[in-house]
């Protein structure tokens, strides 16, 4: 069974992957690509939160 939180627990992730990125790889490369990692996670982690639950 899988926890409800899920959901949240990745998003928080994914904003603290954006806020690293964004603090210490500003104008490089790098940074962009942790950004955009962390923002991806955000937006699937609110995306499992809206997702129902699998019917057999």
């Amino acid at each position: 069974m899988k926890r409800k939180s899920a959901g949240l627990n990745t998003a928080g992730l994914g904003a603290l992957v954006t806020a690293i990125g964004a603090t210490f790889f500003k104008r490089s490369n790098l940074g962009r690509g942790i950004i955009g990692f962390g923002l991806a996670h955000i937006v699937l982690g609110l995306l499992d939160r809206l997702r129902t639950g699998i019917r057999r």
